[in-house]
């Protein structure tokens, strides 16, 4: 069954709305520049109201360790996820305060992009279209990729079940296909999450 994660949480409505639908993983934008940014502290609350059963995601974008130290150290983030230019000896120094798993995003434009997201030394690896971008990329070219991944860009809950049916990814990763108005919009969450279970029964 592919697992699903819902990200960008921002409010208290979608932290409940995510409890009603048990993703497996929900995220929180630490990044700068990202409109969903959440401060530390707001993540902090969210994360109080969230189910234990569903783990939550740091997504940092070349972010200062200590920051991102922090909010594992803390139980704010069950994972990481670095979205940004981050390296191996970047990654290294994660495991070195952490034992938390790693998810490492590659945006993918080709083959060889596919190559180096399939050498990566992260736990998981997270293939997108762009740095929160919505759009999709061109997924004939996962076509002899090896390794379990997280899907994401451009998914929405009209394609989610194709994309589910045609590439069976680890995971799918959704935020902007989800939200009205740059925000999350609760008919929306629930509809991708169910066109992606039904997918994964069929």
């Amino acid at each position: 069954m592919t697992k699903i994660k819902l990200c960008g949480l921002s409010r208290i409505e979608d932290i409940q709305t995510a409890n009603k639908l048990k993703p497996d993983y929900v995220g929180f934008v630490f990044a700068e520049r990202s409109k969903r940014r959440v401060s530390p502290l707001k993540a902090t609350e969210l994360k109080s109201k969230l189910d234990p059963e569903v783990k939550a995601v740091g997504v940092f974008l070349d972010d200062n360790l200590d920051l991102v130290a922090a909010m594992l150290n803390l139980g704010i983030v069950d994972l990481v996820q670095l979205h940004g230019n981050e390296d191996e000896a970047y990654i290294e120094k994660v495991r070195s305060i952490t034992n938390k798993p790693i998810i490492k995003a590659f945006i993918i434009n080709s083959i060889d992009d596919v190559k180096a997201a399939e050498s990566s030394t992260a736990d998981y690896i997270l293939l997108d279209g762009g740095k929160g971008s919505g759009k999709a990329f061109d997924w004939t070219l996962l076509k002899d990729i090896k390794r379990p991944y997280f899907l994401a860009g451009g998914l929405n809950p009209d394609n989610a079940a194709d994309a589910v049916k045609k590439l069976k990814p680890y995971s799918v990763d959704v935020s902007t296909g989800i939200e009205t108005d740059g925000l999350k919009d609760a008919e929306k969450m629930a509809a991708f999450v169910s066109a992606v279970r039904k997918e994964g029964q069929a």
